[in-house]
Order: structure tokens, then sequence, then C-alpha cells
């Protein structure tokens, strides 16, 4: 049985974050063919190709994360721990947005009165305005806003694609994206197919199905901290590319 792995790297990068703690080191230089091989359990499997959908951060944003990924995308193609890079990209858009006051625990935000604030620096992106349906004031500030764009429509379209063309007889997707609801519901009426949960929420209710639509043999899979720890690359790989210090 020949096995697709298609991954959402941002979406397993945060969800390592969250699971392993933003500032704590040891998981981030991940080996994605030894994280994903102990969950594939079909009888007679192999993997056969592993899909990572990326997107390369800005050097003029972020020089230190540009270089740390440019490195590791090296190291994954050297180690041969992926097989197919594809590579979407950053957007990023001037917006204005209401300041808020961010409560926790799962709270909305409260937006921030003016009250108080009538002499703030006028050089500031902000202003005062009333809000039309509330009539209340707020304060509207210019932010730069940044997405990465591609990502999981990669995914779909390389999953899809192998599984219609029978490149795949079953199919690994690493993501807890809503968005891949109906590019995986399609997937599992053809193919087996488990899906790996890379964060620390509950799984997304749209990536859940039943284990015998389709040709069945369909799992669901978690990831934890240990998943990380225990796939790392080897330090270096190919005696050239080295983890980041702080990875």
């Amino acid at each position: 049985m020949r096995v697709g792995v298609y991954v959402d790297a941002f979406n397993l990068y945060y969800g390592g974050r969250s699971v392993c703690g933003r500032s704590t080191t040891g998981w981030r230089w991940l080996d994605i063919r030894e994280l994903v091989r102990p969950f594939v359990g079909w009888s007679n499997a192999s993997i056969s190709k592993i899909v990572y959908c990326t997107a390369r951060v800005d050097g003029s944003d972020n020089p230190t994360a540009s270089r740390d990924q440019a490195i590791y995308l090296e190291a994954l193609l050297a180690s041969k721990a992926v097989d197919i890079i594809e590579e979407g990209r950053y957007v990023s858009w001037a917006k204005q947005a209401p300041l808020a006051v961010a409560k926790g625990n799962g709270s909305q935000p409260v937006l921030y009165s003016p009250t108080g604030l009538e002499n703030f620096d006028p050089a500031l992106p902000l202003k005062v305005i009333a809000d039309r349906h509330t009539n209340q004031q707020l304060i509207l500030a210019t932010v730069r806003n940044r997405e990465e764009k591609g990502s999981d429509v990669n995914v779909a379209t390389h999953l899809l694609n192998d599984v219609l063309t029978g490149e795949v007889d079953a199919a690994v997707v690493i993501s807890n994206d809503s968005d891949l609801s109906l590019p995986l519901r399609v997937a599992r009426s053809h193919v087996s197919v488990g899906t790996i949960n890379p964060t620390s929420r509950y799984l997304a209710g749209a990536l859940r199905g039943t284990v015998t639509e389709g040709p069945g043999r369909h799992w669901w899979k978690q990831l934890a901290a240990s998943d990380f720890h225990r796939a790392q690359l080897p330090d270096p790989v190919d005696s050239r590319f080295r983890r980041p210090a702080d990875w």
C-alpha cells in the first residue's frame, strides 16, 4: 500500500509551539518521515511520498527566522525527510482595526475606550470614531497585517491529485485546518485517510468523519509533545546543515 503524506507546515509549526511550549527547545528540527512513521498502521503500508507545504518567511521582516527556515528546508530535502516542498507565499497589507484589551481564558476582547486619551500623539496612526451601530467611541489603529497564503490549497491540490490519479493507495494529512474539510471528505470516498491533528486543541469538527465511509479504515490522531521530541533530524544533516541554536 503506497501512502502519501501531506503536511500543512504552518499548522504543524504553530501546533508544535502550542503543544511543546513557545520558548522550549528540542522540537523544531523535525523529521517529518519519522514523525508520521509510527502512525501508519495499515497492513503492508509504506510511505511513498511526503509533500511539505509552506511559505518562506520574508527576510526583510525577520532575517533570523528566514535564515533558520532556509536551513531547515534544505535539511529536510537532504535527509529525505520530505520528498516535495511546495511553497505558498506571505502577503502583507495595512488595515485599520479597533484597539482592544485581551482578557484571556477564551473571553471576547474588550474594545478600548478613548476616554482620557484625547491627547495621544497625533503623529501616531490612530483616530477616534463613533461606531455607527452603537455610537460608542472607538480608537482605530492602522496596523500591518501579515498572512501566509496557499498552504491549505497546496495540501488539498497534492492530496486530491495523487488520490484521483491513483498515485497513492492511502493518505495521511497533518493539519487541523477546517478549510480542508471538503478535500478530506473527497479523499476518504476513494482511499483510506489518516488525519493527524498537530495542535493542542480538539480536532476541528469539520475534519471529523466515520471510520467506515468510502473504503473505510480511516483514523484520527493527535500529536503529543513526546511525538515532536522523538522525531528529530540528526545534527548536522549531511555535514552541512546544523540545527539553529534556539531550536
